[in-house]
C-alpha cells in the first residue's frame, strides 16, 4: 500500500515511517509533492486540521493520505498555542520558526510558577482514502510541564522543553524508542494502527496507485 504523510516536516516524516514500518507499506510525503497546493489550515481544532490536510492532499495525490494535527496546551495559558503551535511565534509577530516558537512560549509563561506549568501534548491523526473520504480518525495526548530552559538535542519544536517527571528528561533527551513508546504521536499511531488493522478488506484494493 502506498501512503502519502501528508507533511513537510522531517521530524514528522522520520517518526511516521519508524512507526509504521515498511512492511506494510511504501511512502512519500510533501517534500515529494512540491507541485501540490497546500490547505489552509482553518479548523478551530486539531480534529478539524487534520481532517482538512489528509482530504485535501489524498484527492490531490489520488492516493490514501494520512495527516496529523498535533501541538502544545499549556494549562496557564488557557490551553495555548493550541492548533497554532507550529506557527505561534508567527502568529504573535515574534519571529518564525521552532527556536522563535519556544522563546514565544517561555516569554508567556515565565512568571508562572512551577507548581502551574503543566502543560500536554496533543495529535490527531486522520487517514483519507483516494477520494478524499475520511476513514479513520485517532487522537492521544501525553502530560508533562514546561521547563524555563531548553534541555536535549533529539526530536523537534517544543521537545526541549516538555520535561516528563516520571522520567526526569524532557522529549528531546529521549532515545527514538523511548519517545515512540510514550509521545502522544506515537500513541495516536498505535491507536490508529489498531483500526486500520480491523477494517473489513480489502480496504486498500484502490491505494497500490502510483504518486
Amino acid at each position: 500500500m502506498h501512503l502519502v504523510i501528508a507533511t513537510a516536516n522531517p521530524g514528522k516524516v522520520r517518526e511516521f515511517r519508524e512507526m509504521l514500518g515498511d512492511e506494510s507499506f511504501t511512502f512519500s510525503d510533501l517534500c515529494s509533492h512540491a507541485n501540490v497546493s497546500g490547505v489552509e489550515e482553518t479548523g478551530a481544532t486539531f480534529r478539524a486540521n487534520a481532517c482538512l490536510k489528509a482530504s485535501h492532499y489524498a484527492r490531490a495525490l489520488r492516493s490514501w493520505a494520512l495527516a496529523d494535527d498535533s501541538g502544545l496546551a499549556v494549562d496557564a495559558l488557557g490551553g495555548k498555542p493550541g492548533v497554532h503551535s507550529a506557527r505561534w511565534a508567527d502568529v504573535k509577530g515574534c519571529g518564525k520558526g521552532g527556536v522563535d516558537n519556544d522563546a514565544t512560549l517561555l516569554k508567556r509563561i515565565v512568571a508562572v510558577p512551577g507548581g502551574r506549568r503543566t502543560a500536554r501534548f496533543v495529535c490527531v491523526l486522520a487517514l483519507a482514502d483516494s477520494q478524499g473520504r475520511i476513514v479513520l480518525t485517532a487522537e492521544d495526548s501525553v502530560e508533562g510541564v514546561i521547563l524555563r530552559e531548553p534541555r536535549g538535542m533529539n526530536g523537534f519544536g517544543y521537545d526541549p522543553l516538555f520535561f516528563f517527571l516520571e522520567l526526569g528528561k524532557t522529549t528531546a533527551e529521549l532515545a527514538p524508542e523511548q519517545k515512540h513508546a510514550i509521545s502522544h504521536r506515537g500513541k495516536a499511531l498505535r491507536r490508529l494502527r489498531g483500526l486500520m488493522e480491523r477494517l473489513p478488506g480489502p480496504w486498500w484494493a484502490d491505494a497500490s496507485s502510483s504518486v
